[in-house]
């Protein structure tokens, strides 16, 4: 076999629609295209969602909702999930390598939900108030 032997399966395509040729061949004068009119024309056309002038429902619909863009890089961790880890200081890498937040997250910050027993020492996270009391009642400190 070679590349300039390669022909389509027998019947799987058929003869382009040649318009414009005639009468006899079905699709002379308009060439399919109707009489008059915007699209009979060539280079006729116009825009997805245009309504011949009439304001387009896109617009005519109210603007709704909003899409954070800093969402996704904010992150929560409870208190809780911060006793059961084997490592007494904890900072950003730490959670992010203990699979506690998102690899994006640059904003972490500690909720008190749950409670916490041993000594930590936390660095370079936001802490709720809550959360620093029951951590420094716990015998950690926060920086």
């Amino acid at each position: 076999m070679k590349l300039n032997s390669i022909k389509p399966k027998e019947g799987s395509t058929h003869a382009k629609r040649r318009v414009g040729r005639g009468i006899g061949s079905g699709l002379g004068k308009t060439a399919g295209r109707g009489h008059k009119g915007q699209k009979s024309r060539s280079g006729g056309f116009h825009k997805v969602g245009f309504e011949g002038g009439q304001m387009p429902l896109y617009r005519r619909l109210p603007k709704r909702g909003f899409h954070s863009r800093t969402k996704c890089f904010a992150d929560e961790v409870r208190l809780g999930d911060l006793d059961r880890l084997s490592i007494d200081q904890v900072d950003v890498l730490i959670l992010k390598k203990m699979g506690l937040v998102s690899a994006f997250s640059k904003n972490i910050k500690i909720i008190q939900s749950g409670s916490i027993t041993k000594k930590i020492q936390l660095s370079g996270v936001m802490v709720s108030a809550g959360a620093k009391a029951a951590i420094e009642a716990a015998g950690g400190s926060v920086s």
